[in-house]
């Protein structure tokens, strides 16, 4: 194995817009000789992978059929081992709910350094996309980050978040959102309780929903928003309509 040859990367390509890229992904992209690429990833950053990279799509989009992990890994471990250099890109942030975690245990038990190149993740850019941000010293002293979907993880505490009076940004929460206001109400949360989901963001078919907690999920399904998709509940949420208002929009954008 030519160790001081092969290089890996975890890079995040960011929410969705290619302009959100970092510097530094757009560079160790240039360099690497292989490249495997989720599924939520904008196909557009490739721009700047160099024309003769090898380009493997892997999958892993929410409720899919997708690429086993472990096939993801040996895939890296075997270009790295013949000495091409690999970046893995996935959307938003490698480290947030990007399983980027397992793939650096992994390539570190082979004794393989892998850098990390972080994105701009869904769940502060989504927000942000339709006028929301995350934390605000009116209504919430900070926010929590909390994937919807349960999947082997089991249920988040949802009476211990409520109980935070954070922001809650959800990821990977649109199939359970029905479930996941029924707990939140059941948790105690005021059913006035600002709330936005946002579809697609940063990409131009953007769009969003805005309701109070008790309204939201049926609001969701009226619109026919869909994954992939970020749920913010929160005083936060309520800043959105301000700048509808002023745009003298209402429902979608």
């Amino acid at each position: 194995m030519h160790a001081a040859m092969t290089r890996a990367w975890l890079i995040g390509a960011g929410s969705g817009d290619v302009e959100l890229m970092t510097l530094k992904a757009t560079r160790a992209l240039a360099q690497a000789d292989v490249i495997l690429v989720d599924d939520l990833v904008n196909p557009d950053v490739l721009q700047f992978a160099r024309a003769d990279a090898l380009v493997v799509y892997v999958g892993k989009r929410g409720g899919h059929p997708s690429t086993p992990q472990a096939s993801i890994v040996a895939q890296m471990l075997d270009h790295l081992r013949a000495g091409r250099s690999v970046a893995r890109l996935k959307g938003g942030d490698p480290f947030v709910f990007g399983r980027g975690g397992e793939e650096q245990q992994a390539l570190h038990a082979e004794g393989i350094d892998v850098e990390i190149v972080n994105g701009i993740t869904a769940g502060i850019a989504a927000p942000a996309a339709i006028g929301i941000p995350v934390t605000h010293r009116d209504h919430a002293q900070g926010v929590v980050f909390v994937t919807g979907h349960g999947a082997g993880s089991g249920e988040p505490d949802w009476h211990a978040l409520v109980a935070t009076r954070m922001t809650l940004v959800i990821y990977m929460g649109m199939r359970r959102l029905d479930e996941i206001v029924g707990a939140l109400l059941a948790a105690g949360m005021s059913t006035d309780t600002p709330c936005a989901a946002i579809e697609s963001a940063t990409r131009p078919e953007q769009r969003h929903a805005l309701a109070p907690l008790r309204e939201f999920a049926q609001v969701v399904a009226r619109e026919k928003l869909g994954s992939p998709a970020i749920v913010v509940i929160g005083g936060v949420a309520s800043l959105a309509l301000v700048r509808e208002a002023a745009n003298g929009v209402t429902g979608q954008s």
